[in-house]
């Protein structure tokens, strides 16, 4: 039984003994190859290629400090800001790093962010920076730099704010402006309209009332031509007349009224009339004899 247990035992111990030397070799061939990527860097400046080399040692050694530091300084070198900010946050949450190396990472993730703009996430970078190495000049020059420039970058966004809104005003009273005029212009417009309607009325009107004059014209007298010729025959008749015995010029009646011959006539027809009554009664007067009186059926 005893037997047994030292057997697992040392067993147990070998695979512990392996593993470890696993390690050991997995960390120092991680070490060659950022040592590889340097020395790419340093002689040659090839960033495609040291970055290789500085990403083969972090599959080898992921909690290895050094080579995503390293990495993260390349990005940044290479002005590639976004990746040296991902690579630097990296290095500053692996377990095994020291407060130094917190604090390099920090301060150059802040650098990172200068180099953007990025003056509020700046601040906070050098801010966790100093935590970790409250002594470095350096990293408090930069904060307060960083401060500087959030400040001015805020009152700068603050006017642009204020010019924007300015000018949206502006554009607003323009729009209202020109709304205006043009609401100004289609009400002329429609005056215009209907005062040209109005005149086209009128200048009808005008036309109908120069007809309506004509036609009566018309009616009342015959054309001028007609009116000469008619003047010159009442003319000639009028000479003819006078030419004429007075009393064969007689002055014209109304119709229907009866001429004073015509009125003595039958004066004359119904006095004469009346003699024949009077001398027939007069007659049966003298014989003495009755009337009689035949009656109609």
């Amino acid at each position: 039984m005893k037997r047994y247990i030292i057997i697992i035992l040392c067993f147990q111990f070998g695979l512990i003994f392996s593993q470890e030397e696993q390690l050991q070799e997995a960390a120092n061939e991680a070490k060659r190859y950022v040592a590889s990527g340097n020395q790419v860097l340093a002689d040659e400046g090839n960033f495609p290629k040291a970055e290789g080399e500085y990403r083969k040692a972090i599959s080898k050694n992921p909690v290895d400090l050094t080579a995503k530091y390293n990495l993260a300084n390349a990005y940044y070198n290479s002005e590639k800001y976004d990746e040296a900010t991902l690579r630097y946050t990296e290095a500053t949450k692996v377990t095994a790093a020291t407060k130094s190396e917190k604090h390099k990472a920090f301060h150059n993730k802040g650098n990172t962010f200068m180099e953007q703009k990025k003056y509020k996430e700046a601040v906070e970078a050098y801010k966790n920076a100093l935590r970790n190495n409250s002594k470095d000049d350096e990293t408090r020059y930069n904060l307060a730099l960083a401060k500087k420039m959030l400040e001015e970058q805020q009152q700068q966004n603050d006017q642009n704010q204020d010019d924007k809104d300015q000018d949206q005003d502006q554009d607003q009273k323009q729009d209202n402006q020109d709304q205006k005029e043009g609401d100004d212009k289609e009400e002329k417009k429609g005056d215009d309209g209907e005062n040209k309607e109005d005149q086209k009325d009128q200048g009808d009107k005008g036309e109908d009332e120069k007809e309506q004059g004509e036609n009566e014209k018309d009616e009342e007298g015959e054309p001028e031509d007609d009116q000469k010729d008619k003047g010159k025959g009442d003319q000639g008749e009028d000479e003819k007349e006078q030419g004429e015995p007075k009393e064969q010029q007689q002055p014209q009646r109304p119709q229907g009224q009866l001429s004073p011959q015509q009125v003595k006539s039958l004066l004359e027809a119904m006095n004469n009339e009346e003699k024949k009554v009077q001398d027939k009664i007069n007659a049966k007067k003298a014989q003495g004899s009755k009337v009689k009186t035949e009656k109609d059926w």
